[in-house]
Formats: C-alpha cells, sequence, structure tokens
C-alpha cells in the first residue's frame, strides 16, 4: 500500500520553525563544492531554506532552488527576499542545460515520484563534470534515528516502504550515466530538549502513525525529559555521482 502524501503547504510553517540543517551534511556539500571549484548551486526540494539560507550566506556560491510547495517558498522568500527560487518539481526543473555544477537535495528524494526522470533532469541542467548529491536515509540510518524511531518505533515500517534503498539510488545513478558513485555518511549526537518540534509534527514521519502511536511516543520523551536532556542522534546517507564530461562549468 503506498504511503499517504505528505502536505507540505500546510506543514511550511512548522517546518520552517523547527527543522535546522544538519552540520554534518552542510560541511560536506560546501567542501566539495569549494575544493572542486563548484559555483553554481541548485537545491532540489529547497523547502523552506535552510540550506539555501546557510550555503547563500557564504558569499562564494550562486545559488538556486526548486521545490513544489509555494506555501515552503513563501516562508523562505521572508527569509531570502532575492533568492532565485521557483515552484517546481524534481522531475522538471525549469532551467537550461547545463545551468549548475552542482545540485543536491536534502531528505527528499523519497518524495521523488519518479526519480529517473529526475536524474536524467539533473545531468540535463548539470554542466560537464558536475556533482549530484542526494542526501538520504539508509535502512540503517532509519533504524539508528533518535528519537524518531527510538520513541516513535512505528514510524519504522513506513518510513522502510517510503525511502529507497542506497543500492537501488546508486543504481540509478550509474544507469543514467553518472560516473564516481560514492557513499559517505554522517551523524550527529545533540542533547535534545526542547519537544515542540515532535509535538507539532515538524517531521513527516510522524504523519504517517496513528494518534495514539504519536501520543505514546510523546509519553516516552517527556518521561525520558523529565531525567534530563535525552542523547538524539541524527544521521544522513550522502550518494554522490558525477556526470561525465570535462571540468564543471566547461
Amino acid at each position: 500500500m503506498p504511503e499517504p502524501a505528505t502536505n507540505y503547504q500546510a506543514l511550511a510553517q512548522e517546518y520552517a520553525r523547527h527543522r535546522r540543517i544538519h552540520p554534518g551534511v552542510f560541511e560536506r556539500i560546501v567542501t566539495r563544492a569549494t575544493t572542486s571549484g563548484l559555483k553554481a548551486i541548485l537545491e532540489v526540494g529547497c523547502g523552506s531554506g535552510n540550506y539555501l539560507e546557510a550555503i547563500a550566506a557564504i558569499g562564494a556560491f550562486s545559488v538556486a532552488g526548486i521545490d513544489p510547495s509555494s506555501a515552503m517558498l513563501d516562508r523562505l522568500r521572508e527569509r531570502m527576499p532575492a533568492a532565485e527560487v521557483v515552484i517546481a518539481s524534481a522531475e522538471s526543473i525549469p532551467f537550461p542545460d547545463r545551468s549548475f555544477d552542482l545540485i543536491y537535495s536534502v531528505d527528499v528524494i523519497h518524495h521523488v515520484k519518479d526519480r529517473d526522470a529526475f536524474v536524467r533532469e539533473a545531468r540535463r541542467v548539470l554542466n560537464p563534470g558536475g556533482w549530484l548529491v542526494t542526501v538520504t536515509d539508509s535502512e540503517e540510518d532509519l533504524e539508528r534515528r533518535v528519537p524518531l524511531t527510538s520513541h516513535f518505533p512505528e514510524t519504522l515500517e513506513h518510513e522502510r516502504r517510503r525511502y529507497p534503498s542506497t543500492g537501488t539510488l546508486r543504481t540509478e545513478l550509474l544507469g543514467a550515466g553518472f560516473m564516481n558513485v560514492t557513499e559517505e555518511q554522517v551523524q550527529l549526537s545533540y542533547p535534545l530538549s526542547d519537544l515542540s518540534g515532535f509535538r507539532e509534527k515538524a517531521y513527516s514521519s510522524l504523519h504517517l502513525i496513528d494518534d495514539a502511536a504519536h501520543a505514546r511516543g510523546m509519553a516516552r520523551l517527556e518521561a525520558e525529559l523529565e531525567r534530563g536532556p535525552i542523547e538524539a542522534l541524527s544521521l544522513y546517507t550522502l550518494l554522490w555521482g558525477r556526470a561525465p564530461g570535462g571540468e564543471p562549468g566547461s
């Protein structure tokens, strides 16, 4: 049975208020862009703009973003009034051929209905030698998440159905002609004391479980928090692929 679609129009305010960049993901993207001389960067599924804003603040790159939710982009424009962002889906990127040196998406690929179309579009708008990075959750990442899996265990079954495996994503990249396909993992441990994001369901997986399961998870969190901050764990897997051809921008 397919998972229900997440209504990001309704979630935009909660995402803007509660979601933050993952330092490891940010560092890996910026390091690759800097060391490889990548200048033009596109975020697919930019949402309310956390990553786009942080990368733009460095001042070394030109950035653009697409997202299918107008409400998400409204939140982004409140933070970045001059941002080059467009309402669009991953399967139909509204930019000319060879427009970007680096394309990235963070926790988006499981929402893309036609991944083959997305990968073809990414290759089309990348410069020769440009990079595509998909930031996602491997099955191990999903199992180890704290508190999303540890305190809301009912989410795991849904998440396993939603997320494509990294092996599947690797096969799709290679099939589209991407080269140098590699994986790397990042994780962040941090003390969690503010439960409002989980209470307000600022994570799409919490919308996949019923109210009783959500209430049980919140009770677990609140009971543990009485003993002190919760040791949270955020994990991601980055899957990199390089477009064939010369150096980026050539």
